[in-house]
């Protein structure tokens, strides 16, 4: 049996973060789904076509590794690719906590799909997709927190 893992996440934009739980997570995983996850809660910066070319230009070399978009319960979306695993980075506590009430109603829906946390790198505990929208929004240099595929690319589109 493969050990597939999905890795669900708005990805907006792709961090130095997600690259680094994506590159960690590897070694362990016969194949990384990287799902961009729709979610009508939320007003997303770029497009989810954008966040997938990011994800597969990153990964271009890596054919483990395979962006996608899906809506809907991520549990589900596991069931539909064969995923057993569920990816979560963590950085703080703060997300553990958040992360284990979630991995727990997952686990409540199917007790196949287990979650995995890593704890992210420290130089990148400080790296949210949140802040990085505030630097763009506002005009600053979000290079240091963004693959250079993704800051050239974000440099086109304003």
């Amino acid at each position: 049996m493969s050990r597939i893992c999905l890795f669900p996440g708005t990805f907006d934009p792709v961090t130095l973060g997600h690259v680094d739980i994506i590159n960690r997570a590897l070694p362990v995983f016969d194949k990384i789904v990287v799902g961009i996850g729709l979610n009508s809660a939320k007003a997303p910066m770029f497009s989810a076509d954008q966040r997938l070319q990011w994800i597969n230009e990153i990964y271009k070399d890596e054919e483990r590794v395979i962006g996608a978009v899906y809506e809907g319960l991520t549990i589900d979306y596991c069931k539909q690719i064969g995923a057993n695993f569920i990816l979560r980075g963590i950085r703080y506590v703060s997300d553990f906590e958040y992360e284990k009430t979630i991995a727990d109603a997952n686990r409540t829906l199917d007790k196949s799909i287990e979650t995995i946390f890593l704890t992210g790198e420290p130089k990148y505990t400080s790296v949210a997709s949140t802040i990085v929208r505030d630097i763009i929004r506002n005009g600053g240099n979000a290079a240091p927190f963004i693959p250079e595929l993704v800051a050239r690319s974000i440099k086109t589109l304003q």
